[in-house]
């Protein structure tokens, strides 16, 4: 198969119809980082955007139930219920947070390569299983561009949050001897430093990670030679196989057009190298007609045939030639070839009678 074929085979470019088949089997490029860099980018707009008013209705929710605390019920039933109540309001405030990160999710996904619906990635497959197959990608080049690469995002994050937190130090530590609600306003908005200085470096590595996700795909679709030549056979159908073809149409064809010389009314030779057909029934056929033609063999075959059934055989090569080159098996003569045709028409037509006579 053309995946098992070593790297150094495969010098063609891939055709269209190999990417297309790839993107069906859900092979397409595809980076971790930009669905990562879209998650957290997600969560920096939700803590500027929806956080301090879901923060805010969630305070709500359980300051009515910590005023009224003595009043809530202490069976099963009763807590039960407050507690579906607390779960349930908790959930409507929390679902916009759970549908901007899905839809995030989906967003990376169309960014990448628009929306693939496949299962084919999900089937079982016995390489991912094995321990050989695991081996080979433990080691592989792809691996250590992972590993280097999570490195350097794991080592970003932890120096721009430093980075972050070192020059606000003074006011994180006095945070302390705040109010409660400006310790947390304080608090969210170093949340909000720290989220965004690490989502654009994502965006950075991101943007790498794609160029290099996008070559890796790239090389693992390039084919070999004989693979464009298979995907053209495939295509455009073998060359062996049509030629095959189109020898078994023209010996139908052949087959058929010999079948028709015994019921023609004269035969035009040339004298051996061109034979043509014609029948001309009067009061039936508006002009005469070409029913079978050939050169050499072919003609040869017309002659015997003629030959063999009685029907005339006139040697002239002009009309011959002329009537080979202008008119196709089926189609009556031209006009301008009517004179001459006529006149062997009729010479057909008194030997004929003679012969009755």
């Amino acid at each position: 198969m053309a995946d098992e074929q070593d790297d150094s085979q495969k010098t063609e470019e891939p055709t269209q119809k190999r990417l297309d088949d790839a993107r069906q089997k859900g092979q397409v490029v595809t980076s971790r980082e930009v669905a990562n860099m879209m998650m957290l980018g997600t969560a920096t707009l939700l803590c500027v955007i929806t956080v301090p008013s879901a923060m805010h209705d969630l305070a709500l929710v359980l300051d009515d139930y910590l005023r009224d605390a003595a009043r809530i019920p202490t069976d099963g039933a009763g807590l039960g219920g407050v507690l579906r109540d607390v779960l349930g309001e908790t959930a409507w405030i929390m679902a916009v947070p759970m549908f901007a990160f899905m839809a995030a999710a989906v967003a990376a996904a169309a960014v990448q390569n628009g929306i693939v619906w496949t299962t084919q990635p999900m089937a079982p497959k016995f390489d991912k299983i094995s321990p050989l197959a695991g081996l080979k990608r433990l080691f592989a080049l792809k691996s250590l561009v992972e590993f280097v690469k999570n490195l350097f995002k794991i080592s970003a994050i932890a120096v721009l949050a430093t980075v972050v937190l070192w020059s606000d130090r003074t006011r994180l530590m006095v945070t302390g001897r705040l109010e409660p609600m400006q310790a947390m306003a304080y608090l969210h908005d170093l949340s909000v430093w720290v989220l965004a200085a690490i989502t654009a470096a994502l965006t950075l590595l991101a943007g790498f990670d794609y160029a290099y996700q996008h070559f890796e795909h790239h090389k693992q679709m390039r084919m070999s030679r004989k693979d464009v030549q298979d995907e053209h056979k495939q295509s455009d159908g073998d060359p062996m196989i049509k030629q095959r073809v189109r020898q078994l149409r023209m010996q139908r064809a052949r087959s058929r057009m010999m079948a028709e010389v015994p019921k023609a009314t004269v035969v035009v030779t040339n004298p051996t190298h061109v034979s043509v057909a014609l029948r001309y029934e009067q009061g039936l056929d508006g002009a005469p007609r070409v029913v079978a033609k050939g050169v050499d063999l072919v003609a040869l075959r017309i002659r015997e045939l003629a030959t063999a059934h009685g029907v005339p055989l006139v040697e002239n090569p002009p009309v011959a030639r002329a009537l080979n080159k202008d008119v196709e098996i089926g189609q009556t003569i031209p006009a301008a070839h009517y004179q001459a045709v006529a006149e062997i028409i009729g010479y057909v037509m008194r030997l004929r009678r003679n012969g009755r006579d």
